[in-house]
């Protein structure tokens, strides 16, 4: 990389800190490297994470590892059927001493938000955080709120075809830089897993290994990355190719060609280099693009359609259909 500029870190303390921050995470989560490594990805590009899958392998042990990782503001959510909109974002209350209305903020305030199980909520619960996540934050009876910088909301889901789930709004999945499916540990995993979790989880021994000055740091080192013309355009092309697939109902947003392009910064600051290369944008597109899109009815049966996991196949091929800059790795 480049010599450090303002805000950003030198090359050796920003891999020193991500090193630091995947150990710390690898510790309570056993056998996903890759699930880790792009949970660190959306970390740094400073978008927010939803992790779906099956129950019980995972999920909020990793959101709650990444959270505890760096020594920042933290707030849960449980989302349940009976949540309310001013349950996460807060409310205001008529204070009888001054006889006025006072702000009482609520979980959303804070620099990483974990959002456990949050299609059980109801999808106007869920709709509370579509301003947050997407501006940063809350407007509540005509006054606006900012929240604090990094706000990450890391969010857990099971998969929609389970009982007493909704699924995510359109717009509110399009918030979501990155799904994350963490899927079943291989056997030398699960074996670790029951050793070492029978008396203590490891959760209890973690402890932050960055401040969230240094999360800011390594934020801003990876917006210095450097991004060449023709890899934004390769980024646009696949995009602007998922809208006029006929095998896509709804493709990819403007949003989501923007967070593949800050997810591929950030990959690309992780594995050392100070550029995108088009192999970071291939590298990233199910996981930034999949869940934002919808098949067409005749692409995948009705739970395909819902889950979004049979987009991945589409989205695969447009990606080797779509020509490559030979220009963009020498650039």
């Amino acid at each position: 990389m480049e010599a450090p500029r303002s805000g950003s870190l030198p090359d050796d303390v920003f891999h020193s800190h991500c090193d630091a921050i995947v150990r710390s995470v690898s510790t309570v989560i056993d056998g996903k490297p890759q699930a880790v490594r792009l949970a660190l990805t959306v970390l740094l590009a400073e978008g927010h994470l939803l992790i779906e899958d099956v129950p019980g392998v995972g999920k909020t042990m990793l959101a709650r590892a990444l959270a505890r990782s760096v020594d920042s503001t933290v707030s849960r959510i449980q989302f349940t059927p009976d949540l309310l909109p001013a349950d996460i974002t807060g409310v205001s209350v008529y204070n009888q001493n001054t006889h006025e209305f006072e702000f009482k903020k609520g979980p959303v305030f804070a620099n990483i938000v974990i959002g456990d199980e949050i299609n059980r909520a109801s999808p106007k619960t869920q709709s509370a955080l579509l301003e947050c996540m997407a501006e940063s934050r809350v407007t509540v009876d005509g006054q606006t709120y900012e929240l604090t910088s990094p706000f990450i909301v890391v969010a857990t889901q099971n998969p929609i075809e389970m009982e007493g789930t909704y699924p995510l709004p359109e717009a509110q999945r399009d918030r979501f830089m990155a799904r994350v499916s963490m899927g079943y540990p291989d056997a030398d995993a699960e074996l670790a897993m029951l050793r070492s979790r029978e008396l203590t989880s490891p959760l209890d021994s973690l402890t932050p290994v960055v401040t969230v000055e240094e999360l800011r740091g390594l934020i801003a080192t990876v917006r210095r990355v450097f991004v060449s013309t023709a890899v934004e355009e390769y980024a646009v092309a696949i995009a602007q190719a998922t809208r006029r697939d006929r095998d896509v109902r709804v493709g990819a947003s403007p949003r989501a060609t923007l967070h593949l392009v800050r997810a591929a910064k950030a990959l690309a600051a992780i594995d050392g280099r100070d550029f995108v290369l088009p192999d970071d944008i291939d590298a990233l597109a199910v996981t930034v693009l999949a869940h934002r899109m919808i098949p067409a009815r005749h692409a995948g049966d009705a739970a395909a359609l819902l889950s979004g996991h049979s987009i991945a196949d589409i989205i695969e091929r447009i990606v080797a259909e779509t020509p490559v800059p030979v220009t963009a790795s020498v650039t």
